[in-house]
């Protein structure tokens, strides 16, 4: 399979159905992971479940059949610890079979609880140190301008990852170096682990920061699949800038009893609570 990138057409309702359809995959999936390995990040899963979807299934140019392809996009998950969602997202697209996915976690899996560039297939950077996925992602952009390839980076971070100073140096680098190959997106979901970000290390005003950073920002509905396409369809936003989209997200997001509550930035379904969350994510239950 072959992902093209984008365009700049809207998409049609089947369009966007199909990627609801691969949200909906990514959030069950991942749960199920989650609540047989025994330990992950569900709220986090299920806040980025519709960036990955509109990433890997209608943004990014890769080739899962060559994940090595010299023209491909690069994406870095930089809030690493939300792998069961990443993982999901590459079985689906077809980096390794979905099979594997029933390995998450078990002694000497490739699916640990931090991706692996070294063990598994379709994961450019070994992450989940937060504050380390946008410095390398810096790097890949670079590397790409120096060279003049045309493919782009993108990462994804997590709100709270963005308390790590090593972000910030790294926003600097890729302003002052023009990297308009380069998009992050931030999962706002207000929520770390424990507590609010807000509350704990305070980013507002955010996208203010990220403007006095030198970065062309625009903020959007981190679950409106169109809204997100639209988005990344469109970067670079401003000529000679890095990209920076803000996608306000919910913790949990899909599950009525795990929304925006930080007790499931890592705790563990019950069996009960796995059968309730997947029939509320096919509809049968809100």
């Amino acid at each position: 399979m072959h992902t093209d990138g984008t365009t700049h057409q809207p998409l049609s309702e089947v369009a966007l159905g199909e990627l609801a359809s691969r949200a909906r995959i990514i959030r069950k999936t991942s749960l199920g992971m989650v609540h047989a390995a025994g330990v992950g990040h569900p709220g986090g899963d299920l806040s980025a479940a519709d960036i990955l979807a509109a990433l890997y299934f209608h943004v990014l140019r890769i080739d899962p059949g060559s994940p090595r392809w010299p023209e491909r996009d690069r994406f870095i998950m930089s809030k690493g610890h939300c792998s069961a969602a990443f993982y999901t997202a590459l079985a689906e697209v077809g980096f390794f079979p979905r099979e594997m996915l029933a390995e998450y976690m078990k002694p000497l899996s490739m699916l640990n609880g931090h991706p692996d560039r070294n063990k598994l297939s379709g994961v450019e950077a070994n992450t989940g140190p937060l504050g380390h996925g946008l410095p390398i992602a810096v790097g890949a952009a670079k590397a790409a301008k120096i060279t003049g390839a045309e493919w782009r980076t993108f990462v994804l971070t997590g709100d709270g990852e963005l308390q790590e100073g090593s972000n910030w140096e790294a926003a600097m680098a890729a302003s002052q170096f023009g990297l308009d190959n380069l998009t992050v997106i931030v999962d706002r979901n207000g929520l770390q682990q424990g507590e609010a970000t807000e509350r704990t290390v305070g980013l507002e005003p955010l996208d203010a920061r990220w403007r006095s950073f030198g970065w062309a920002v625009r903020e959007v509905d981190g679950h409106d699949l169109g809204a997100l396409v639209g988005q990344f369809s469109v970067v670079p936003f401003e000529t000679g800038r890095p990209s920076c989209v803000i996608a306000h997200t919910h913790k949990g997001r899909g599950v009525s009893f795990m929304e925006d509550r930080a007790a499931w930035h890592h705790r563990v379904p019950t069996d009960a609570e796995l059968a309730s969350a997947l029939l509320e994510l096919d509809g049968v239950a809100r």
